[in-house]
């Protein structure tokens, strides 16, 4: 009975860590999807020209959307997937952005969370997956 009870827990923390290193790997692709973009995409500037308002359980939230000109000056308007609360810029600010010039959909802010906003937040869910269940395996092996 205990080796099948903790044959059930290394499944347990192998699942753990299996579902950690999947996390990982989205996260680094991520990573490595916002340095292609970074490397082959155009950069410009993109100016503020509204918000869409959502409410939150509180609070409006403001998502803002963004005109740039491409290369050949055909004007693209591009709505931000990310929702804050107090809005982020005032209209009219000028923005930093990349974007793909074979897909004009593919846009990113030049910004920390613009940029690596999904990497960071699969890593940081990744992190105790790895540890909790790399630990235990590490752990059951001795």
């Amino acid at each position: 009975m205990t080796t099948n009870s903790n044959a059930m827990w290394v499944f347990f923390y192998a699942f753990l860590f299996l579902i950690g290193a999947s996390l990982s790997y989205l996260a680094y692709s991520q990573y490595r999807q916002t340095q292609g973009l970074l490397a082959k995409g155009t950069k410009t500037m993109a100016t503020v020209v509204g918000f869409i308002e959502t409410q939150s359980e509180n609070n409006t939230m403001y998502k803002p959307v963004f005109e740039f000109l491409d290369r050949s000056q055909i004007k693209h308007t591009y709505i931000s997937s990310i929702s804050s609360y107090p809005a982020p810029y005032k209209i009219g600010d000028r923005i930093k952005i990349t974007y793909n010039p074979k897909n004009s959909e593919d846009v990113k802010t030049i910004s920390f969370w613009g940029l690596y906003r999904w990497s960071v937040i699969c890593f940081m869910i990744a992190a105790p997956f790895l540890i909790l269940g790399g630990s235990y395996l590490l752990y059951s092996r001795g």
